[in-house]
């Protein structure tokens, strides 16, 4: 078991400990050394492997043994005595927003509830408000968070999708008799939350390609298994279902299976209207619905499709129904953002806060990635849960990025970390630091950490009060949702979308596959006030420098391209546009 997975452990370990009532000391003992292992410079299992686990800050024998005994084994049996001894469903009681152990652990011993249900229906018939420390309005917080829940239940986030679509995918293409293949539905499409995974294969030979698919491995329930069809339910609870279809059928069953309904219609009238008909099975020519082979127009390609109805062929990003068709009718369809292009990220953490990677580790990774830059833009001091930076410690960084710096420089190296904070925008709009430091910054990202509870009007008038400091180079996350955990504050898109062009601010797309935040709804409005955005990971661990690929995804759902998003940039351009809203509107 990796350095990863122990940690993910022990936090467990912790919060099961909690819920049965154990000393609270015990219980951050095990969060203290998961930290502290996801910081480690050295791999867990030499550290194991010579017996130097002792060397850890805090680490005692017992936890040493634990250790020990999951990387080697890959589990724990004391973990695994543990879970069984709390109700599974306290667990997940705790994916309730609002609810933690403590408070879980309250409603189990007053009200004997050990299950999400049961919690609703105590909910419902008034005991919860009943209880010392909860009242109606956490009554009622709760019973929208179960709600929330629910209404997800079936929706997973575009990361997880794609980390369960792709060993599908390499499996389907080393088959001998798949012809072509690709993922398709709202996945392709890089909807940032998607529901079923859709595979479209083309085969002369399909019985061994549905048996492939219906009997890998991980698969735990087949739902339905045809001819050409198969529908699976994967481990995890994500279903999986698959097309098989002729070669001369491929691109016809790809661009419907793509989606979205919305953009079908449009294409299936646009056909009907030049007397032809377009269905999963091809372009025909006849009036009425059919397959006949002899009425197809041969299209190998989506390409080919989109030509034959007069248009440009539209990304799979942009097939949504919201302005694609236009554009593609009159040869308007911009050249979307590669992945490729992105040159560093302007807002990642390192240990120096909440994040799990030195400045040497980061150095490293990213350099390994290809990146030209990286910034460091840890926490300032009032997020306290992150181990925020006073201004003390701030200015310490900014001499370790300059030693950094000074090496990779002294190696002939170009690549650079940039100093930077992620700020907070306080409840008035004030920022955590004061201008002079924040002056001594490479990058200044201003977020918002605290105080969702407020109307919108006053969260669009922090939100714009922060933009307009002139030392605020972006907003990051800018309405603090977190996908299928948390909704959007309340927030004036539009306003603060005209502030920051009034003030020449950017907005972060925020690549982590929790946020994608700003949402791709809002990008073509920014755009066209000629709001730049800039591509974040806000990465916290060594993977995810991986999000810049998921964020161009979304960027591009949201038509932006290479000009468009700021850290396309090289270094020297890049520092000359970090500096241009420093010099005051005047000279903006």
């Amino acid at each position: 078991m990796d350095r990863e997975n122990v940690a993910a452990v022990l936090e467990e370990i912790g919060v099961l400990l909690e819920l049965k009532g154990e000393n609270p000391f015990k219980t951050r003992a095990y969060a203290y050394v998961a930290r502290a292992l996801e910081t480690l410079t050295e791999p867990l299992d030499q550290l194991v492997a010579e017996r130097r686990l002792g060397t850890i800050k805090g680490l005692g024998e017992a936890l040493q043994q634990k250790i020990t005994e999951l990387v080697t084994t890959g589990r724990l049996v004391y973990h695994e005595e543990l879970k069984a001894s709390v109700p599974a469903g306290l667990l997940e009681m705790l994916r309730i927003p609002g609810l933690g152990p403590k408070k879980v652990k309250l409603l189990h011993e007053r009200l004997g509830v050990v299950s999400v249900e049961q919690l609703e229906a105590a909910c419902l018939s008034g005991k919860v408000a009943g209880l010392d420390g909860f009242g109606e309005k956490s009554q009622a917080r709760i019973l929208s968070g179960i709600q929330f829940r629910r209404s997800y239940a079936s929706r997973h986030r575009l990361s997880d999708a794609w980390a369960a679509a792709e060993p599908i995918l390499e499996r389907l293409r080393a088959h001998p008799d798949v012809l072509r293949c690709s993922v398709a539905g709202s996945l392709r499409r890089c909807r940032e939350v998607v529901g079923d995974l859709d595979f479209v294969v083309s085969s002369a030979r399909p019985a061994g390609v549905i048996g492939c698919f219906a009997e890998q491995s991980g698969v735990l329930e087949v739902i339905a298994r045809g001819e050409t069809k198969a529908s699976v339910v994967l481990a995890g609870g994500m279903q999986a279902d698959l097309r098989v279809v002729s070669d001369a059928e491929f691109a016809s069953a790809l661009a419907y299976f793509t989606g979205s309904k919305e953009h079908n219609i449009v294409m299936r009238q646009r056909a009907i209207q030049r007397g032809l008909r377009l269905n999963e099975y091809g372009l025909f020519r006849a009036r009425e619905e059919t397959r006949d082979p002899s009425l197809r127009i041969e299209c190998r390609t989506e390409e080919e499709i989109y030509g034959e109805l007069g248009l440009a062929c539209i990304p799979p990003e942009m097939r949504e129904d919201r302005g694609e068709f236009g554009a593609a009718e009159r040869g308007e369809l911009p050249r979307l953002l590669e992945w490729t292009e992105l040159r560093g990220s302007l807002h990642n953490h390192s240990t120096w806060s909440d994040g799990r990677q030195t400045l040497e580790q980061i150095v490293a990774e990213t350099r390994e990635l290809g990146c030209d830059y990286w910034a460091v833009t840890d926490h300032s001091r009032s997020s306290f849960v992150a181990h925020g930076l006073e201004p003390a410690r701030l200015r310490q960084q900014l001499e370790a990025i300059a030693g950094v710096n000074a090496r990779l420089a002294a190696e002939g190296s170009d690549f650079r970390l940039l100093s930077g904070s992620e700020v907070d925008i306080l409840g008035d709009g004030r920022l955590d630091f004061e201008d002079d430091l924040l002056a001594e910054l490479d990058v200044v990202v201003a977020s918002i950490h605290q105080g969702f509870s407020q109307n919108e009007a006053e969260m669009t008038k922090r939100l714009i009060r922060a933009a307009e400091n002139r030392y605020v180079h972006m907003l990051g996350h800018l309405t603090g949702r977190l996908l299928l955990e948390r909704e959007p504050y309340r927030v004036n898109h539009q306003a603060v979308i005209d502030a920051c062009a009034a003030t020449g601010t950017w907005i972060e797309l925020n690549a982590n596959p929790y946020r994608f935040d700003l949402d791709w709804r809002h990008w073509t409005y920014a755009r066209e006030q000629g709001v730049k955005c800039v591509i974040n990971c806000d990465a916290h661990r060594t993977e995810h420098a991986g999000y810049l690929r998921l964020g161009a995804g979304i960027a591009r759902k949201g038509w932006l391209t290479k000009g468009d998003v700021i850290n396309t940039l090289p270094l020297p351009a890049l520092r000359k546009e970090l500096q241009r809203k420093r010099k005051g509107p005047r000279e903006l």
